[in-house]
């Protein structure tokens, strides 16, 4: 279990920043997590803004949602960085499918970091194929904290860290829910893999 670090609030405490990220795969409870935190933010009366990107429109168009529909108010924004005009004096920045942002959301995260900020991140930290998403592995390796979080395998009932897409297309990014994806294991993924191969479809 993530416990949040301690922050200094006594006279002349420095505000200090740091990166979290949250990852695994989808159904996995990233943005379960990141609701929680930003929550508990928000309970110490911090200043806390959420983002996401403006692609992802599956729950609303605005709000970040989770499977479980649990909802937080953010602002969705079409490059990274925006947020750094958008998150000045924040004392949380919150970014839910951080894989969905192009490499410059690492240097965003970072200087956000810098200037005093708490940045939580939640993404999937591997596509459709298994091979690592977007800015997710760089931000994994400049975060001070790195929670990867597990779905249960359809197949099996062992833990998945693998998003298994279940149609036919060989987009890089393609919006889906249970329709399009599911949680598997690795030797669940690896067998779902070579089926696809064999039919042609594995991109």
């Amino acid at each position: 279990m993530f416990i949040e670090p301690r922050v200094g609030t006594g006279p002349g405490a420095v505000r200090r920043g740091w990166i979290e990220v949250v990852c695994g795969s989808m159904f996995s409870g990233k943005t379960e997590e990141l609701i929680r935190r930003l929550n508990r933010a928000k309970i110490a009366r911090q200043r806390v803004e959420i983002f996401k990107p403006a692609l992802d429109t599956r729950y609303h168009v605005a709000d970040v949602v989770s499977h479980n529909q649990n909802s937080i108010r953010s602002t969705p924004v079409p490059v990274a960085q925006e947020i750094l005009l958008l998150a000045a004096g924040c004392n949380v920045v919150g970014i839910d499918e951080a894989q969905f942002f192009d490499e410059s959301l690492v240097d965003v995260c970072v200087q956000l970091a810098n200037r005093g900020s708490r940045v939580i991140v939640a993404g999937l930290d591997m596509d459709f194929l298994g091979q690592p998403f977007g800015p997710m592995p760089a931000l994994m390796a400049v975060a001070e904290f790195v929670t990867k979080v597990h779905a249960i395998c359809v197949c099996c009932g062992e833990l998945a860290s693998y998003s298994f897409r279940v149609t036919a297309s060989a987009d890089k990014i393609l919006l889906g829910e249970t329709d399009a994806y599911e949680a598997r294991c690795r030797v669940c993924f690896q067998e779902g893999m070579k089926g696809k191969a064999v039919k042609g479809l594995d991109g």
